[in-house]
């Protein structure tokens, strides 16, 4: 790389409060590199900040967080703000229980504990004991682990270990009934599943990655691999790869009557092919069931000689088909359950029983099928909110799920299948009072006439004078549906007269695939424009004004941000951009980011570079007065690399021309968020918080 020349990205500039007058930002290289996209020259003077690995970077890096860290230190309520936000976090969480034969296995966090621990216990009513606390694993919490499956005899459990915040996964086996952790290892890993099948497993993984540049390199030639217990990897048997498509990635199913395999690949993130193989045909070799990658298919489980599978094949909301793979040609299906007028987002089965879980304006509704596609009864939920964790295995006289909603904390039902009735397992207490506030969900118009739903959460009785502080959220995209969820730090915003806003824009998948095209590809900007719009419908409403508006999002949500204030810049008085994919033009280069070109399109495309640069946010800042702006990113983010974020702030440092602070916050031993240890995930509150709440002029009321 040519040796670039030393700039520095910004002046001596008034910060808005008082208090602190000055912010002087740390000196940014620019280089000369520039890209022709199809006749149009583009410069990248900060490409230098991709190579994680570069000196100068890491220097950048320190000088950038010891600004922030000063900034920060001098705001006169940032410790009073920690305080409060340990003590809201200070309490016990726990997932629901999942059986495994004779033992039930469930996670819980005791409050301040930086990993969740594992714990089991023989019977329903016994004294659950530790099975893996991860906070033995390292001095700092930042290991994190998760049980991926049983094996069919529930004698052995294959779980994960993810160290600082890396989707890099090992893959290692513990023996049930003695905790005693066999010598198998399985490493280079991402987002891994495993299927047992008598004393082994089949799973995917990649090849050993160079040290170097494991964090930030494109992953490729993803295979598919069984593994013996006691061998080592390297003896792991090949049992599917695709070397003409070395961007595929692929996850591994076993029916529960352990009769077929299912391979599920994907070359980005929305379609896939699947493959299977039937173990009562004695063949060793899968066979293609779906191929193409213009519908989705999640197996849900077998059925005799059939295959059940939730689809948007024909069915935009989703649907419920079977397919018997002897008797039927390859993707030649009988849709078991219709699609109805609102999303399909999840199904599975228990107790010889279907539980289909629909989204009817962003809220569950959870209804109980018999395995013929009868339906036999609606779930009744407590509140307008959102189920998860229901399923579990064919002899299960009953089963749990969890119910949350904006300010309803986290409650785990066991549900009785025979009679259909939810009693209350585990209810969370936390030290605020949830009947102090409540959730309004309103519609608005979007800029080309669209209805959009958005969910306002706010103190009851909220006189509405445009004077609350006020966090607009959103995502929109990857067919991801957002919905209501209980956040404990969302009490520091609430409890001070704030409001919390939830829009639930195009791209994502809250009514279904024609909702999730309307934001993705060509017509991304609709993505921008809803969430401008319900910006400005917040300000015409008078729940806030334009000096009392910030703006979040994480990852596509951190574009969301990124794009919006760029567009927008007198809209929002605080963004707050998180692990964003801040680089349209580059993102394809690095980790799994080609995965992504289904949804946004690539700049090696003449049709889609003109698109992507339009709205790509490192491209279209330019010399005006933005936003107070907290970017948010970690170095062991390998999924949105850290390189989108540096390059960002050090361009927005370099164009800010109003008195707004840029400030960027690199977290160390942590990645894209899964995984986060709570002690870095209370500083990391307290320094949003802080921020926003300076930046309004907001003093919270705290002694």
């Amino acid at each position: 790389m040519v040796c670039p020349t030393l700039f520095v990205t910004g002046q001596t500039k008034p910060s808005s409060p008082p208090a602190i007058n000055q912010v002087i930002y740390p000196a940014a290289l620019k280089g000369p590199e520039t890209d022709d996209y199809f006749g149009t020259r583009v410069d990248d003077p900060y490409r230098w900040m991709e190579n994680d690995t570069s000196a100068l970077l890491k220097d950048w890096i320190t000088a950038e967080n010891n600004l922030t860290s000063d900034y920060l230190a001098k705001i006169p309520f940032r410790e009073k703000i920690r305080k409060r936000a340990t003590e809201l976090i200070n309490y016990p969480r726990y997932s629901s229980p999942v059986r495994a034969g004779e033992y039930f296995f469930f996670s819980k966090n005791d409050g301040l504990q930086n990993q969740a621990v594992i714990y089991f216990q023989k019977g329903l009513y016994a004294e659950p004991e530790v099975f893996i606390d991860p906070n033995l694993l390292s001095t700092d919490g930042t290991i994190a682990v998760s049980l991926l499956d049983f094996s069919k005899d529930n004698k052995y459990v294959a779980y994960s270990m993810n160290r600082s915040g890396s989707d890099w996964q090992s893959i290692q086996v513990m023996e049930v009934a003695t905790k005693k952790k066999l010598p198998d290892e399985l490493n280079w890993i991402k987002l891994g599943t495993v299927a047992w099948k008598n004393d082994g497993f089949y799973y995917p993984h990649y090849d050993k990655p160079d040290s170097a540049t494991q964090f930030s390199k494109k992953n490729e030639f993803q295979k598919v691999y069984y593994h013996k217990l006691g061998d080592a990897q390297e003896n792991d048997q090949l049992i599917f790869e695709e070397k003409d498509s070395p961007q595929h990635y692929y996850a591994t199913e076993i029916t529960e009557d352990a009769r077929f395999l299912i391979v599920s690949s994907r070359q980005g993130s929305s379609g896939n092919e699947i493959y299977y193989m039937d173990f009562n045909s004695g063949e060793q070799q899968l066979k293609p069931l779906f191929k193409g990658f213009k519908n989705n298919y999640f197996l849900i489980s077998s059925i005799g000689d059939s295959l059940l599978f939730r689809t948007n094949e024909n069915a935009p909301n989703q649907s419920v088909i079977l397919v018997n793979p002897k008797s039927e040609t390859p993707g030649n299906s009988r849709v078991l359950i219709k699609e109805r007028p609102f999303l399909l987002q999840n199904a599975s089965t228990g107790g010889g029983k279907l539980f289909l879980t629909y989204l009817k304006d962003v809220t569950s509704k959870v209804y109980q099928y018999s395995l013929q596609g009868r339906m036999e009864r609606e779930i009744q939920l407590p509140a307008l909110g959102t189920t998860g964790g229901i399923g579990g295995n064919a002899d299960d006289k009953f089963m749990f799920y969890s119910f949350t909603s904006f300010t309803y904390p986290p409650v785990i039902f066991k549900f009785t299948i025979g009679s259909g009735s939810s009693d209350i397992w585990h209810q969370t207490k936390i030290s605020f009072n949830p009947e102090d506030y409540e959730t309004k969900q309103v519609f608005y118009f979007s800029k080309d006439g669209t209805r959009i739903p958005m969910f306002i959460v706010g103190k009851k009785g909220l006189l509405l004078n445009g004077k609350h502080p006020t966090i607009l959220y959103g995502y929109g995209g990857f067919n991801v549906s957002v919905t209501p969820s209980f956040s404990a730090s969302r009490m520091l915003l609430l409890e001070n007269g704030g409001v919390f806003a939830l829009a639930n824009i195009r791209g994502g998948g809250e009514y279904g695939e024609k909702w999730h095209e309307g934001g993705k590809l060509v017509n991304k900007q609709n993505v921008f424009d809803d969430f401008i719009s319900a910006a400005e419908y917040l300000i015409k409403q008078k729940y806030t004004s334009k000096d009392r508006l910030a703006i979040q999002g994480g990852s596509n949500g951190g574009l969301l941000v990124g794009a919006c204030m760029t567009q927008r810049p007198d809209l929002f008085k605080v963004c707050l951009p998180s692990v964003g994919v801040m680089d349209m033009l580059r993102y394809q280069r690095y980790t799994v980011g080609w995965a992504w070109v289904s949804e946004y399109g690539s700049s090696d495309s003449a049709a889609y570079f003109p698109v992507l640069h339009k709205y790509s946010p490192l491209h279209n800042l330019k010399e005006t007065s933005y936003p107070a702006t907290l970017v948010t990113t970690a170095d062991h983010d390998d999924r949105v690399v850290p390189a989108h974020s540096f390059k960002f702030a050090a361009a927005l440092q370099e164009k800010q021309k109003g008195p707004n602070p840029i400030l960027i916050r690199v977290d160390v031993k942590a990645g894209h968020g899964k995984g986060k240890p709570t002690s870095k995930i209370v500083d990391e509150i307290t320094d949003v918080y802080s921020f926003l709440f300076y930046n309004m002029g907001v003093v919270p009321k705290y002694q």
